[in-house]
């Protein structure tokens, strides 16, 4: 059994609607950065997506270089960068570069991702993804230690190349995962699972036994960390917190069942749903108690370490996003930070708050 310092950090995708001012956004994803920085938080991560149709946003790497310098000490990482879409030898000189304009900071974040139209974009056909993600993931390793590389794929041929872009520090790679097969490929491969904020309290407990028993049956040793995402919107008020929250997540969760983002969950789940079963073991919604009533478990009977809060969908005012972002950066993460996560696990029972 070992103790693990907690962190609290922010997602920021930075999706915007489709058509709206892509400098005015860019403004005001710059001070939520600040905000969340001010604020001591910990980490800022971004996710990609391409041809997003009812979304636009800025790619990570552009969007996670420029907000590294307002950033401060800050961690900042990927979740996720879509590894099978992309050459090994560019990603692993991109990121590279990133860690090292980060200060040896960066989080590499690492998935499948599970929209068609993207591996139809690039050519890829679905059968192959998780080849290309797991051979992709060993060159981008391997050119990271600076030694020779070899690979004789039909996407990338190296014959003893060295890298000589190297990160600062090799980041940790940190793997999504939402499908059974997934969550026990990211206990073989990754340092950690990045576990997503789609799934169910329920749901993400099963799968961690299933994570912990696959880590162990490969003899890898003891975990390093273990992050968490979660939909969070805190305010003064639970009815304050639903009315602010509710229109964009039911928005955000409505595009996800039109890119079928419930489809590569485990089981029956579905977002075809209203939003208190969206909502229901899911969001965490309400003051600054509701939501430390749902995360304290994740840190006290899980061992969740790292707590990547996302409090910014698209449409939402702001205004609105900071003023949630500020009272989680004052209320919520000292006390989540209060206490040591542990390595000693039961079944977790953590709770989200809804409506």
């Amino acid at each position: 059994m070992a103790d693990r310092p907690v962190r609290v950090g922010v997602f920021l995708t930075h999706q915007q609607p489709a058509g709206r001012d892509p400098l005015l956004a860019l403004a005001e994803q710059l001070s939520l950065v600040r905000t969340a920085r001010d604020g001591g938080l910990d980490s800022v991560f971004a996710g990609q997506h391409h041809l997003p149709e009812s979304f636009s946003h800025i790619q990570p790497l552009p969007w996670l270089a420029r907000l590294a310098a307002e950033a401060g000490d800050m961690r900042i990482g990927t979740g996720i960068h879509l590894l099978a879409l992309h050459n090994p030898v560019d990603t692993a000189e991109s990121f590279a570069g990133l860690d090292v304009v980060t200060g040896g900071r960066s989080v590499f974040g690492v998935g499948l991702g599970y929209r068609e139209v993207e591996y139809a974009a690039f050519g890829i056909p679905p059968g192959d993804k998780v080849r290309r993600f797991t051979e992709n993931l060993r060159i981008v390793r391997a050119l990271w230690t600076g030694e020779p590389v070899h690979a004789d794929v039909d996407w990338c041929r190296l014959d003893g190349v060295r890298a000589t872009t190297l990160p600062a520090v090799v980041p940790p790679v940190w793997m999504a995962a939402n499908s059974d097969g997934a969550v026990r490929r990211a206990a073989r491969l990754a340092d950690t699972w990045m576990i997503n904020p789609h799934a169910t309290a329920a749901t993400v407990r099963r799968q961690l036994d299933l994570f912990h028993a696959e880590r162990a049956a490969a003899g890898r040793g003891p975990l390093p960390e273990l992050p968490l995402m979660r939909e969070v919107y805190c305010a003064p008020t639970r009815e304050r917190a639903l009315e602010l929250a509710r229109p964009y997540l039911a928005g955000k969760y409505e595009v996800y069942a039109d890119w079928g983002q419930d489809r590569v969950l485990p089981g029956a789940e579905t977002f075809r749903t209203g939003y208190d079963a969206l909502a229901r073991d899911r969001f965490v919604v309400g003051t600054p108690e509701d939501c430390l009533g749902a995360l304290l478990p994740w840190r006290d009977e899980v061992g969740v370490d790292h707590f990547v809060l996302r409090t910014d969908w698209a449409g939402m005012p702001v205004e609105d996003a900071r003023a949630s972002l500020d009272l989680l950066a004052r209320e919520v993460a000292p006390v989540l930070r209060a206490a040591p996560a542990t390595t000693s696990r039961a079944h977790p029972r953590p709770e989200g708050t809804g409506p």
